[in-house]
C-alpha cells in the first residue's frame, strides 16, 4: 500500500456556510475537538521540555495552535495539534528555536509545489518504520522505569495511559489516563488532611503585635480543660469532608471554648464550608464558643459565604479571648 498523492496547489480561502442547526449540531464535537487539541500539544511541549530541558509557554502555544486551526479551516483543512513525533524528531536533529519550524513549514510547501506526484511512491510500511523508530527513541527509558516504581497508583495510570495509546487510540488514552490520574490525585489530598488536638498555632499576623514580631502563644490556654483547640493541615475539600466531619461532630457536643486553626489550610470548598457550618450550629446550641482563627483571606470569603460571619478571627485574638472568658469564669467564681 502507497502513502498516496498530495496536491499541489492550495485552494482559495473561504468562510463556511454557517446556519444554527449545524453551528449547535458541531459545538458539542468542536469542544472536544478543542480539548483534545489542547492536551495534546501541551502534552508535546512538555516532552519537548524534558528533552531540552526548557520551558515552554502555555497561554502562547495555545493561541497560536488556535489561529493556527482557524487558518488551517478558511483553506479547507482539519484542526491539527502540536505532535509529540514530529517535535521529538525536530529536537533529535539538533533544533533549538523557532526557525526550524519556520523551515519545516517552508520545506512542506516546497516539497507540495515540486514534489507532490513522488509522494504516490511512498510505501506506507516505510513511514511506520520511521514513526516507530521516532517513538522508541523519544520514550525516556529510566523515566518510565521510575514512574512503575515509584507507586502503584502512578503505575496504573501509566500503563492503563501507555496500552490504551498503542492498542486502541490516543483519545481514549488521554481521556481514561487523565480521568485516572484526577481520582488518584484526589485520593492523596484526602489522605494528606489532618486534623490535631492541642497544637499550639504559629502567627506571623504584625497587628497583634506592635512590637511587629510574632505574639507570645499562651500554652496554658491550650491545655486548659475549658478551652480546645484543633488545627487542620491540608487542603479541605469534599474529599476529606468525612474524615474531619467525624472529629469536630465529636467534640462540638461539649460546652467549651473551641478554637478551629485553619493556618494550614490553603483551600476549602463548599462542601468543607458546610461542615464547618454545622458544627459552629452543633456548638452553639452545646453551649459553647466556636472560633475560627487563622484563616486565609480565600478561606474567610468561603465561609462567610456559606453563612459563618462571626467569630472569624487571628490566633492571638482567639486566645486572648478564650483566657478572658476563662478569667471572667474564675472571677465569678471567687465573687
Amino acid at each position: 500500500t502507497q502513502f498516496g498523492g498530495i496536491p499541489r496547489i492550495l485552494p482559495d480561502p473561504t468562510l463556511p456556510a454557517f446556519d444554527a442547526h449545524k453551528l449547535v449540531s458541531a459545538v458539542p464535537d468542536a469542544i472536544s475537538f478543542a480539548l483534545l487539541g489542547a492536551i495534546e500539544s501541551l502534552l508535546s511541549a512538555v516532552v519537548a521540555d524534558g528533552m531540552t530541558g526548557r520551558r515552554h509557554r502555555s497561554n502562547c502555544e495555545l493561541v497560536a495552535q488556535g489561529i493556527a486551526n482557524i487558518g488551517s479551516a478558511l483553506f479547507g483543512g482539519i484542526c491539527v495539534t502540536g505532535l509529540i513525533a514530529r517535535t521529538a524528531t525536530n529536537i533529535r536533529a539538533g533544533a533549538h528555536g523557532p526557525l526550524s519550524g519556520i523551515f519545516h513549514s517552508a520545506f512542506l510547501l516546497l516539497f507540495m509545489v515540486v514534489a507532490a506526484p513522488l509522494a504516490s511512491y511512498i510505501p506506507l510500511a516505510a513511514l511506520a518504520g520511521v514513526l516507530a523508530t521516532v517513538a522508541w527513541n523519544m520514550v525516556e527509558k529510566p523515566a518510565f522505569l521510575a514512574l512503575i516504581r515509584s507507586s502503584w497508583g502512578d503505575a496504573l495510570v501509566l500503563l492503563a495511559t501507555f496500552g490504551l495509546v498503542t492498542f486502541r487510540d490516543l483519545t481514549t488514552g488521554i481521556v481514561i489516563g487523565f480521568a485516572l490520574g484526577a481520582l488518584l490525585f484526589i485520593g492523596r489530598m484526602a489522605r494528606s488532611v489532618e486534623v490535631e488536638a492541642h497544637v499550639p498555632p504559629v502567627t506571623d499576623d504584625r497587628a497583634d503585635d506592635e512590637n511587629g514580631g510574632r505574639f507570645a502563644y499562651d500554652l496554658g490556654s491550650a491545655t486548659d480543660p475549658d478551652t480546645v483547640i484543633y488545627r487542620i493541615s491540608g487542603a479541605f475539600f469534599f474529599g476529606a469532608a468525612a474524615t474531619v466531619a467525624t472529629v469536630l461532630d465529636r467534640i462540638a457536643d461539649q460546652s467549651k471554648n473551641f478554637i478551629l486553626d485553619c493556618s494550614a489550610v490553603p483551600f476549602l470548598d463548599s462542601t468543607a464550608a458546610n461542615v464547618i457550618e454545622s458544627t459552629v450550629h452543633k456548638a452553639g446550641r452545646a453551649g459553647g464558643r466556636f472560633i475560627i482563627a487563622g484563616a486565609s483571606s480565600q478561606v474567610r470569603r468561603t465561609l462567610i459565604s456559606h453563612g459563618v460571619k462571626r467569630p472569624l478571627v487571628t490566633y492571638a485574638a482567639s486566645i486572648r479571648d478564650a483566657r478572658a472568658q476563662l478569667d471572667e469564669k474564675a472571677e465569678t467564681r471567687l465573687g
